[in-house]
């Protein structure tokens, strides 16, 4: 289906061509001036040199050719050459009619499926979930949705870090003060324990212990290091550690992540491709790409364009290890066979911009990928308190991020008890929960991503203005309009569109008509914070609209059957937008 300013364009381009004028000349575009007119054309002024015309003259030959349009209401060519249009009701009734009754409303998908893989930037195992992780799965996750709804199919991977010195330390503090476990017993050759010899909580504290003692003592961090390259090199009691590790680990996230409604189809991390790294190493050496330099191997990524330093990909550094550039550089040579992607996104803090620059570069040059494979990192900016510093907690600590959503349930359950006093307390909690991960949600979604914000629970949580609360208390009141229609005997059942009988309905309407171009400019641009404009836009369109609009109490039963059909689609329009977001909505609030 046509978005609706191809609609209109179509009309004005065949008004130009009538006029004898080019037809690209006839691009429409909303008005700058609403106060004037809905929708706006400038190509007489474009044209006006070309035909050596005014293009005042230009603009009222073509306004001449729409009197009769079924498009337009209203065509005025104004000084000093502008056509101001105002659209049909009936065209716009009939339009949205048409997205009623599509698939999608309306929205064009791809002719042939085509896959992205959507990378988290995941976090570190054996390490709480903290504020900075918020934004990554929150976002990462929304991007999914609006790729899947685009039509495309969507792999997403939460990528891990589960490799490397963190887990020798960690191994290293176990063995300090369990030596007698069986990991560690070299003749030992029996089942290791099911059970992990740890918990949550224990792994968690036994981390930042092991890390503070590695930059103190110099003996210690020598046998981390010793307990990492055992690990890397199969020693079975190190990976039966390991494998304890990443399951009390993982556990924990998915029960935290389950909370911010995020989903991952794959848990794979940098351990998934050590198998790949050596021969992804020697093919960099045979192919000429990589070579030493100060002990280290690397690859050129510059370009002769380029206009600040872009410094060379490290791909092992001068003792041979490995780094996080190898293990994604093989995780893109893995992705490539197991699911030829056509994009892969990565979400990351932007600080690691530099860092997946040279990455994707170094992929094209050594021909892990194709020109064709479309490489995306999205850099998004800190969550910070409300003094615009990073934000911390009162003792100065990183907040966890399971605090930070029991902070927001707890907030969002005492505003419900104060304004439903009669709301059982098992419903209020349920509803806070709903309510408390929009408001988290759309706190960080309608923010473009690259931009920092500040984390404001008491402006997240509010029921007025640009917030995840207001956007659901706009869908439960259609909702309660809804169920008090069919209370009275009304049928939500073959429902028709009627054209607007006032300008708060047809505002409303025109705010409907603009969701295709939207979820285009959403997709194409990997940027859930139009999603969150476009609803707050519609939402206030529609609280005019309900403020100005006698519905219920309307007489006119056909009238009142046009104006619930309006409210329907709207509903819909809006749980599609809140779905593609990653929240949903409760029924009553």
């Amino acid at each position: 289906m046509k978005k609706i300013l191809d609609a209109i364009s179509e009309e004005m381009r065949k008004a130009f061509a009538e006029a004898g004028y080019d037809e690209e000349l006839g691009k429409v575009s909303l008005s700058n001036r609403p106060d004037l007119c809905e929708y706006q054309c400038n190509g007489a002024m474009a044209g006006a040199k070309k035909y050596h015309k005014a293009p005042i003259m230009i603009a009222g030959e073509v306004a001449e050719k729409l009197k009769d349009s079924a498009v337009f209401s209203e065509v005025n060519a104004v000084a000093p050459g502008f056509l101001n249009l105002k659209v049909s009701d009936v065209f716009l009734c009939d339009y949205l009619k048409g997205m009623e009754a599509a698939d999608k409303f309306g929205l064009e998908t791809p002719e042939e499926e085509k896959t992205v893989i959507v990378d988290y930037g995941g976090p570190n195992v054996a390490k709480p979930l903290h504020v900075g992780h918020l934004r990554s799965a929150v976002i990462g996750e929304s991007v999914k949705r609006i790729a899947r709804y685009a039509g495309y199919k969507v792999i997403g991977d939460i990528h891990l870090g589960d490799w490397g010195l963190q887990m020798g330390l960690i191994i290293t503090e176990l063995q300090e003060r369990k030596p007698e476990l069986p990991y560690f017993d070299e003749s030992f050759t029996g089942e290791y324990p099911k059970e992990a010899p740890f918990t949550i909580s224990e792994l968690e504290e036994i981390y930042p212990t092991a890390s503070g003692k590695s930059k103190e003592d110099p003996a210690y961090k020598e046998k981390a290091m010793e307990n990492t390259f055992k690990l890397q090199n199969g020693v079975r009691g190190h990976r039966a550690l390991w494998d304890h590790i990443i399951s009390v680990s993982v556990a924990d996230m998915k029960r935290n992540y389950e909370k911010l409604n995020v989903e991952f189809d794959l848990w794979n991390g940098e351990s998934t491709v050590q198998y790949l790294l050596a021969d992804m190493v020697e093919e960099m050496k045979k192919g000429g790409y990589a070579y030493e330099s100060e002990g280290a191997l690397v690859v050129d990524v510059k370009e002769e364009s380029d206009t600040k330093e872009i410094p060379p990909c490290i791909i092992l550094k001068s003792d041979g290890a490995a780094l996080y550039s190898t293990t994604d550089l093989a995780t893109i040579s893995e992705r490539v066979t197991k699911y030829n992607p056509d994009i892969m996104i990565y979400i990351t803090d932007k600080r690691q911009a530099m860092h997946f620059e040279q990455v994707f570069r170094c992929a094209r040059k050594t021909k892990l990928v194709g020109d064709d494979t479309k490489l995306v990192h999205i850099g998004f900016g800190t969550v910070n308190g409300k003094d615009g510093k990073p934000f911390k907690t009162r003792d100065g600590g990183v907040p966890r991020l399971e605090n930070l959503i029991h902070d927001i349930d707890e907030e969002m359950f005492r505003k419900i008890v104060e304004s439903r006093q009669e709301m059982p307390e098992e419903e209020a909690r349920n509803i806070a929960e709903i309510v408390g991960l929009a408001a988290i949600k759309y706190g960080d979604l309608s923010n473009q991503a690259a931009k920092d914000y500040s984390f404001d629970v008491d402006r997240f949580t509010s029921f007025e203005g640009d917030t995840g609360p207001y956007i659901l208390y706009t869908i439960v009141r259609i909702k309660s309009i809804l169920a008090k229609y069919q209370d009275q005997g009304g049928s939500l059942e073959n429902l028709e569109l009627a054209p607007a009988i006032s300008p708060d309905e047809k505002a409303l309407m025109m705010e409907i008509a603009k969701f295709n171009t939207m979820m285009e400019t959403a997709f194409a641009e990997c940027a859930p914070h139009k999603i969150c404009a476009y609803i707050y836009d519609l939402a206030n369109a529609f609280n005019r609209f309900y403020h100005e609009t006698k519905i219920i109490s309307e007489e006119d039963e056909a009238k009142k059957a046009g104006l619930i059909a309006l409210l329907v689609l709207t509903k819909e329009i809006l749980e599609t937008c809140i779905e593609l977001l990653g929240f949903s909505a409760p029924d009553r609030m």
